[in-house]
């Protein structure tokens, strides 16, 4: 009867090991752009400030993240008509409202005009001053200059990331539309030259959000878990870990 005692427990012992296995965290896909100090790839154990409050939340709620990022236009087509796929950070617009499922906002972001040399507090002030104006592809950045009337001729898209604070830097566009962190920290990296900051122009939460298919437990899920990071004042670190000795112009 020994051996049968000594076979039960290695038995439950088995069963519990698959357990164990079998109810490991659920990885769920995470798009991010590159886009610091927002969201950034390859940087260790730093993700940026959406990055790394999403990372966070997702350990809450039980997930862990596997990243993909693609361009950013693409990458928002496959979340949105994909399963169970995250998203940040993305402005919630009227004309993405209904391709997502919209969890919870990870920070807020100001947006205004940038140059070497002039500041404008309008749009219509901007469209009269900056004959070419550089912008993030697929951004609401991007849709904001559109709805407000700027001519197509006069709107420059460029892929996330460097590129439109280099084309600034060499004269080949006149302005740079763009979240206010981001031109910071970009700047920085390229050059010691003072930007001019024109009055902020556009506000708007950033959010993390889910395929418009999308299971209600990992929308209450992270949803929770965000808050609770908000209220308990990690967001709030977080942020400020990575605003912390910027430029300000």
């Amino acid at each position: 009867m020994k051996w049968i005692s000594r076979f039960i427990r290695c038995a439950v012992s088995a069963l519990l090991a698959g357990v164990s296995v079998t109810f490991a965290a659920p990885t769920i896909g995470l798009y991010v752009p590159e886009a610091p100090p927002l969201t950034m790839l390859g940087q260790a154990d730093e993700h940026g400030i959406a990055g790394d409050i999403v990372l966070q939340a997702m350990a809450m709620a039980g997930y862990s993240a596997r990243f993909a990022s693609p361009p950013w236009p693409r990458g928002q087509r496959e979340v949105s008509i994909g399963k169970d796929l995250l998203i940040t950070p993305l402005t919630r617009s009227q004309s993405r409202e209904n391709l997502f499922t919209w969890i919870a906002p990870v920070m807020t972001m100001d947006r205004t005009f940038f140059s070497l040399d002039k500041r404008v507090d309008t749009f219509d002030e901007a469209r009269k001053s900056f004959k070419l104006i550089a912008v993030g592809l697929g951004t609401a950045q991007e849709a904001r200059l559109r709805e407000e009337g700027f001519p197509a001729s006069q709107i420059y898209p460029l892929k996330i990331g460097e590129n439109p604070a280099q084309m600034l830097l060499m004269g080949r566009v006149d302005a740079w539309f763009n979240g206010v962190p981001e031109t910071r920290y970009i700047w920085r990296q390229i050059s010691d030259r003072p930007l001019v900051m024109s009055r902020v122009l556009m506000t708007a939460d950033l959010y993390l959000a889910c395929s418009k298919d999308c299971d209600p437990q990992i929308v209450e899920r992270l949803r929770t878990a965000i808050n609770t990071l908000e209220a308990n004042g990690t967001v709030g670190k977080i942020e400020a870990g990575y605003l912390k000795g910027l430029p300000v112009w």
